[in-house]
């Protein structure tokens, strides 16, 4: 059954908010993975990216880097996943706050997992705005 394909440019699809496009890169190096997420915000000239360091499933270390939309459209591994509003955004950074003390000292391969799928948005149906 075909699933049918998010339009990401059209504003009725998240009750009229404005959305923003969130990018992803995940590779492995030496042992640890890092993985990168980035939010593409129109109004500001700079791309922010929460990079994530991981050892054996244990967050080794978290950080936020920003680059200009120029540098980052120069690299080649990031893929686009969805896009979100601000405010799942918030929630995002909030929630990766959080996970970053809590995830010190244990395996959180799920919290992570979990965190970026605040990002999505889910449809809503006509009327629920």
């Amino acid at each position: 059954e075909d699933v049918p394909s998010q339009t990401f440019d059209n504003k009725d699809y998240f009750c009229g908010k404005e959305t923003f496009p969130v990018y992803e890169s995940v590779f492995t190096e030496e042992g640890e993975t890092i993985r990168k997420i980035a939010i593409e915000i129109e109004k500001t000239p700079q791309i922010e990216i929460h990079v994530w360091t991981i050892r054996k499933g244990i967050l080794h270390r978290f950080y936020v880097e920003k680059l200009s939309k120029r540098e980052f459209e120069e690299l080649p591994y990031f893929k686009l996943i969805t896009r979100t509003t601000l405010s799942q955004w918030k929630i995002f950074s909030e929630g990766e706050a959080q996970i970053s003390q809590m995830c010190e000292s244990r395996v959180c391969r799920t919290e992570l997992e979990d965190l970026v799928k605040v990002l999505y948005l889910e449809k809503s149906e006509k009327g629920h705005c």
